[in-house]
């Protein structure tokens, strides 16, 4: 179980070869790694299904690897052309997941991956940067030093909303308590990758975003950032894995409004329990949360609403298919969302 989707293993994955398993996708969402938040997204699970394999199928037909084997309606697989009605259950390929070991010193041991060959989640995650986003990392990591200017391919501090002449991947730990920005060196280090395989990785982030951003554009939807997961599977080949393309994994925005999940995080940035997550996440890497008093507030009733219908109205317009009915247009319910997060 996750904060947003469940997991039910058919075939557990062994060493020689991948299992199967079907993500459920929930009503249920997470900010700031913070895990299960207070409210529930009317219909967001079967938004975030439709929207996952919609952009599956289209790898798919691009060529691409990835663990996606259909969508499950009355218990039997399907492409999403084949289903009838919306549904919230994904069914792929399953890899091992080889935790990382915390250390006393609260560091993490990856040395578990040095004599793995294949049939596991690279513990990685990795994000594409199309536009340098009103509150991105990126910002307070040049601040910090932790970025260079160079890196970015830029010669100035940007301002936020800046559109990068190319895109900029970054990488991040996956396995981790929270979530840790690596340079590329030590993401070879942790996975294990020889250099061929990382550079493969690029390549696929590369096409993958290129993709997404064609697809939304169609939809008038522009895609700043967003992330992905991979996986070395029996043949040593890296395949895409978890969900990609969904609200929930990219950054969209149409005239400048965000279409996904960041309509809460901006919502979240002014609340105390925000502000108390940055201090315990100074103090403590491994345990933050256990540092933190309260929790977060309830969204108000009218933009749950709201953010349910981002979803919904995103899947169908996403598909060209009314999946979900009496749903007003994406961008009708995104000029209401600006008087909330302006």
């Amino acid at each position: 179980m996750g904060s947003v989707k469940d997991l039910v293993v058919l075939k557990a994955p062994s060493k020689e070869e991948p299992g199967r398993g079907r993500f459920i996708f929930s009503d249920r969402y997470s900010v700031f790694d913070w895990g299960e938040m207070p409210d529930h997204i009317d219909q967001k699970g079967a938004a975030l299904c439709i929207s996952a394999a919609y952009f599956f199928e289209k790898l798919e037909k691009a060529g691409l690897g990835t663990h996606y084997l259909g969508i499950v309606e009355e218990e039997e697989v399907k492409s999403l052309s084949e289903a009838t009605q919306p549904v919230n259950i994904l069914e792929t390929k399953l890899y091992r997941v080889l935790e990382p070991r915390l250390t006393e010193k609260n560091t993490y041991d990856y040395s578990i991956y040095k004599e793995e060959e294949g049939n596991y989640l690279i513990p990685l995650e990795i994000i594409y940067r199309n536009t340098l986003s009103r509150g991105s990392s990126v910002f307070e990591r040049l601040k910090k030093g932790k970025l260079t200017l160079e890196e970015l391919s830029l010669d100035r501090i940007p301002e936020e909303g800046t559109d990068l002449q190319r895109p900029f991947l970054d990488v991040s730990t996956k396995l981790e308590a929270s979530d840790r920005y690596l340079s590329w060196q030590e993401a070879q280090e942790i996975s294990q990758l020889p250099e061929r395989k990382m550079a493969e990785i690029k390549a696929l982030t590369l096409r993958v975003n290129q993709m997404i951003s064609k697809e939304v554009q169609k939809i008038g939807l522009k895609n700043e950032d967003g992330k992905l997961e991979f996986a070395l599977d029996e043949k040593q080949n890296i395949v895409l894995v978890d969900v990609i393309g969904t609200l929930d994994e990219c950054r969209f925005t149409y005239q400048g409004i965000p279409v996904s999940k960041e309509i809460a995080r901006i919502y979240y940035r002014k609340s105390d329990w925000y502000r108390e997550i940055g201090k315990a996440k100074e103090k403590e890497r491994a345990h933050w949360k256990e540092l933190v008093q309260q929790g977060p507030p309830p969204l108000p009733p009218r933009l749950k609403l709201l953010v349910s219908w981002v979803y919904l109205a995103f899947a169908n317009e996403l598909a060209g298919k009314e999946w979900f009915g009496g749903i007003p247009p994406l961008t009708e319910v995104l000029q209401e969302i600006y008087n909330f997060i302006k």
